[in-house]
């Protein structure tokens, strides 16, 4: 008996369509091809290298810029003064050419392709089998932007906002996890799971502090069920999404749970990450102050990261902070632009700092 793959009704794509499919390509200890000597040329040889590849330059004449990265790198970038041959392929793993016409474009692609190699040819896509993005750099955090050679200034406008939101110090976060793998797996996959749950948490949140084996036991600890003190986070929301604070932001995209009221912008919430669970508390004008405190305070019992997005509201601020500590859950304040929060808002926050500081 055979079974059709085929379903009865059309069914929505699960993916929707991409331009170009993002890849990460290992190139330590591996062989890359550069042809030419232009100044994009010598930045994509200086590229290759920073991926850990060896990198081969062939052109008759070597440019200023191409040296200065040859003896920069020692060795790891080589130039060689003579017309690339198609000899120069064999075990290489990636081949740049910077061209200059269409028939030295398709020689060089011809060439690259015919020996197994994917090329890209600078600033002439028709020849390319992929194409470099903007990049921001927090290796081995890596992010790669592409708009499919529709608009590269736009992708550098989109690099320059994600650098602003992501700390220099997740570079440090990310080694941490590298270094923590092993001894995380070697736990069972169901820890595990959570470690790196409540690792992301953290790291988001505590950005700006080097990760240290002091940090990797209470991940531990809160893994095996030993989790810390219940927290929430509280954001007196702006009527602008532009007023949000980094801080802010970085809280939104830690969150598992989002907890918001009808006052809230819409398009504040596009700054939560998109795994991040959204509840509506209150309506436009809602009295559900109790509700809602109880709502945050079960979430955040139950170990989960919790951001209470909240309208100006006084009341309901206040409401909430005296709630949640009275049953014992530690609330965070975090500012954004927006008129001086309520009273009870600050004695808290200053209370928090002073507990951390006496800590």
């Amino acid at each position: 008996m055979s079974l059709s793959l085929i379903p009865a009704e059309p069914q929505p794509a699960r993916i929707a369509p991409l331009a170009r499919l993002p890849v990460f390509l290992k190139l330590e200890g591996r062989r890359a091809i550069v042809a030419g000597a232009s100044a994009a040329a010598a930045w994509k040889a200086e590229l290759l290298a920073a991926a850990g590849a060896t990198v081969d330059v062939y052109a008759p004449e070597p440019s200023a810029e191409l040296l200065a990265i040859a003896g920069a790198t020692r060795g790891i970038v080589a130039f060689h003064a003579r017309p690339w041959t198609a000899a120069d392929f064999a075990d290489a793993a990636i081949a740049i050419g910077a061209c200059d016409n269409d028939a030295e474009a398709a020689r060089f692609s011809a060439a690259s392709r015919a020996a197994g190699v994917p090329v890209n040819v600078i600033d002439r896509p028709a020849y390319c089998d992929f194409a470099f993005g903007a990049i921001v750099n927090r290796s081995p955090l890596v992010i790669g932007i592409s708009t499919d050679g529709a608009a590269p200034v736009f992708a550098q406008a989109i690099r320059a906002r994600i650098e602003t939101l992501l700390p220099h110090g997740f570079a440090r976060w990310a080694e941490a996890a590298a270094h923590w793998r092993p001894r995380v797996q070697a736990l069972g996959r169901a820890v595990a799971a959570r470690f790196w749950e409540s690792f992301a948490a953290r790291a988001v949140t505590r950005a700006h502090e080097a990760p240290d084996e002091g940090d990797f036991q209470a991940l531990l600890a809160e893994s095996n069920g030993d989790r810390a003190a219940a927290t929430a986070i509280l954001i007196v929301a702006p009527d602008d999404p532009e007023l949000l604070t980094l801080r802010a932001v970085r809280a939104l995209q830690s969150a598992d749970v989002i907890l918001f009221d009808g006052e809230v912008a819409p398009a504040i919430l596009d700054f939560a990450r998109r795994e991040a669970r959204r509840m509506l508390i209150a309506a436009r004008g809602g009295d559900t102050y109790g509700e809602s405190a109880a709502t945050l305070i079960a979430l955040a019992k139950a170990g989960r990261h919790v951001v209470r997005l909240t309208g100006p509201g006084v009341a309901r601020a206040e409401a909430e902070i005296a709630a949640c500590r009275t049953a014992g859950v530690t609330v965070e304040i975090v500012p954004t632009v927006v008129s001086p929060p309520p009273s009870a808002v600050m004695e808290s926050g200053k209370s928090m700092l002073s507990s951390r500081h006496e800590r």
